[in-house]
């Protein structure tokens, strides 16, 4: 399996961070009564983007990446490089990722299970949803630490075994940074939102830049993906998912 292929199927440089701030001084229930997370809300999406791909071997591909989506069922999408030839197209589902590479000849059909065995990252159709929608990553709970820092509430998750750290706008409740690590340092996943869009109402990330790393054959491997959306739209009407080996 590439490396190009592996960042891409995942779909998705950090940005800077600022200066430490001085966090605000309020109780737990406090910020907890104030911390209200936005969730995009649809039935189906699809949408077009400018994609690249930094590979770990230096390489760089420029793109076009087409995703639908349904909610909470299936995510679809297809990779263009150029000249109208598809490279990639892939569909995510509750139960496994399927990953068709026309290029390299190289597929892939696996459980989250089986993927989370040989690359080291957990992964679920939630996680891609909440990535795409820059959701916070697991729902909010009480046994998770919550503090508000200026502008933002950092946020800390810890579920089977991964660790996620989210930056979450005050203003909008969306995820503006986010860190996962596994536990056991076999899987990274870092994202960055740093412009978001009015869709129906609702902010949406048109802009993601991500840094993937992953084990593969016994070594760390990093990829990073920038994504600049161009075309962003909703339905109620049901729309396709073409996918076949």
């Amino acid at each position: 399996m590439t490396n190009k292929f592996l960042g891409t199927a995942l779909l998705f440089a950090i940005l800077l961070s600022g200066c430490a701030k001085k966090p605000n001084l309020y109780t737990s229930d406090e910020v907890m009564q104030e911390f209200t997370p936005a969730y995009f809300d649809f039935n189906y999406l699809s949408a077009r983007a400018r994609i690249v791909i930094e590979e770990p071997n230096g390489k760089t591909t420029r793109g076009t990446l087409n995703l639908r989506a349904k909610k909470d069922s299936v995510i679809w999408f297809s990779v263009t490089p150029g000249l109208g030839i598809e490279a990639l197209r892939g569909i995510i589902t509750a139960d496994k990722i399927r990953i068709k590479d026309r290029i390299n000849g190289q597929d892939i059909n696996m459980s989250y299970l089986e993927f989370e065995d040989r690359f080291g990252l957990k992964l679920s159709l939630q996680l891609f949803e909440n990535l795409i929608y820059a959701n916070i990553p697991e729902e909010f709970s009480y046994r998770d630490r919550l503090i508000r820092i200026g502008r933002a509430f950092e946020l800390t998750q810890v579920r089977d075994g991964v660790r996620y750290h989210s930056r979450v706008s005050t203003t909008i409740g969306k995820v503006e940074e986010l860190t996962s690590n596994s536990l056991d340092n076999k899987g990274a996943l870092l994202a960055s939102f740093p412009l978001f869009e009015d869709i129906d109402g609702q902010p949406f990330p048109s802009k993601a830049l991500l840094k993937i790393s992953f084990n593969l054959d016994g070594e760390m491997q990093s990829s990073i993906i920038h994504i600049e959306m161009s075309r962003i739209e909703t339905s109620d009407e049901p729309i396709s998912f073409p996918f076949q080996y």
